[in-house]
């Protein structure tokens, strides 16, 4: 398994991230989203709580450019699943599962970022946890080599999650103009330390000028209950 902290300090610009898995001791189901921006507008921005999920929102209006593809709720609960993403299909895999559909049915009608010439993936995870039993999966929507005419749709499942261990997506291979899309499968890593060891330990990880605003989760899979942390870099 990968050191999160290796991975995160040897990659400038991951983009967006999503980490689920379960922690050491097997009690807790894992969840983290971190976004970073290279822009002023990408980085004027902070996570707020909303309900059981949070939402971006600008940290100073007056600087806010363009909402459009980086505001939008990340995270969000539907009865004992938690969805979350990189972006407003957030809203379109809730609506499709409230209907009945599957994750992967609900993401059907959705595409990777229009914004040429990145078309940044849109990465998705979802966790589901009832009385005996714990899975999650990811999704990425990714364009073909960078041809906006191809989407490519990848989703990966992993039942019964071992202690310790988790796996990590996130939008981008590289810093690079263009910014080249991630590829391959999630990497595993290992989850080490309690929330706010985790914590900590991913955000200290991200590159400085970079990131923007992290979220963690831990999910108690007897019970239910959560707690939360939320860290941004503007106004911390």
């Amino acid at each position: 398994m990968d050191k999160i902290e290796q991975l995160l300090q040897e990659n400038t610009y991951p983009g967006r991230g999503i980490i689920l898995g379960r922690s050491k001791d097997g009690s807790q189901a894992v969840v983290v989203y971190f976004i970073m921006g290279r822009s002023e507008n990408s980085r004027n921005r902070i996570f707020v709580e909303d309900g059981q999920g949070i939402r971006t929102q600008a940290f100073d209006p007056s600087k806010m450019t363009d909402p459009s593809l980086i505001i939008y709720a990340p995270v969000r609960v539907l009865g004992n699943k938690l969805i979350v993403t990189n972006g407003d299909q957030t809203d379109t895999i809730y609506r499709g599962m409230d209907r009945q559909l599957t994750f992967e049915q609900s993401l059907r009608e959705r595409t990777f970022e229009p914004d040429a010439p990145n078309y940044t993936p849109r990465i998705s995870g979802i966790v589901h946890i009832e009385a005996d039993t714990f899975n999650y999966a990811l999704s990425i929507l990714k364009s073909s080599q960078g041809n906006p005419d191809s989407c490519q749709r990848f989703t990966f499942a992993y039942e019964n999650p071992l202690p310790g261990e988790g796996r990590f997506i996130h939008t981008y291979e590289r810093d690079a103009d263009p910014l080249p899309s991630y590829s391959g499968e999630p990497k595993t890593i290992e989850v080490e330390g309690d929330l706010d060891v985790f914590t900590e330990k991913i955000w200290s990880s991200l590159n400085e000028e970079n990131k923007v605003s992290l979220f963690v989760r831990f999910i108690d899979l007897q019970t239910g209950s959560s707690r939360t942390r939320i860290i941004n870099k503007n106004g911390r």
